[in-house]
């Protein structure tokens, strides 16, 4: 659980680094760029090794009925991600469409997920996005949004979720989840 633990606070400390001390992390130009870059994929690495190594009390197991919900609102989750690139109508809505998709992926695991080292892992990524949000919103009160997004933009979005959706469920199978129950 330490290694889970780890990565969680690599992800997290890299990514608030830049909320927390903003003088300090715009000193250091494009190499700060490459540190949080390179402290964000080891702090992935560690959060799947740890995950995979973890051991803990279960709660609750998948239902076909969680799961579901789970894939839908993955869809939903990779959808908003993606119409963050693009900046589809929804991100005139949505002032954080990156963290919003973290706080849905979050919960959906969590739903089918309810064992020790999942709240760690998915209860810790919610926390940090919500925390995260929080920093931005008070560092930035005023937003405007984006303006109206072309349909083709949209079109993109769609296509883009399809594929990175099918994608993510081909790694999940491949790692002995199934993603469909």
């Amino acid at each position: 659980m330490s290694v889970l633990i780890l990565g969680l606070a690599l992800w997290a400390g890299v990514h608030f680094w830049k909320r927390l001390a903003p003088a300090s992390r715009a000193s250091m130009g494009d190499k700060g760029k490459l540190l949080v870059t390179l402290g964000a994929v080891l702090g992935i690495v560690l959060m799947v090794i740890g995950y995979r190594m973890a051991d803990g009390a279960v709660y609750w197991g998948r239902s076909p009925a969680m799961t579901g919900i789970n894939n839908l609102l993955m869809v939903f989750a990779v959808y908003l991600y993606a119409a963050s690139g693009a900046k589809t109508r929804i991100t005139r809505r949505i002032r954080h469409p990156q963290l919003t998709a973290v706080k849905i992926w979050a919960l959906a695991h969590l739903l089918v997920n309810g064992d020790v080292p999942s709240f760690v892992l998915f209860g810790g990524l919610l926390a940090w996005a919500v925390a995260e949000v929080i920093l931005i919103n008070r560092a930035n009160r005023n937003w405007t949004p984006p303006p109206v997004a072309p349909v083709k933009k949209e079109i993109t979005a769609v296509v883009a979720t399809v594929v990175v959706f099918a994608i993510i469920a081909a790694i999940h199978a491949w790692l002995g989840y199934n993603p469909f129950g």
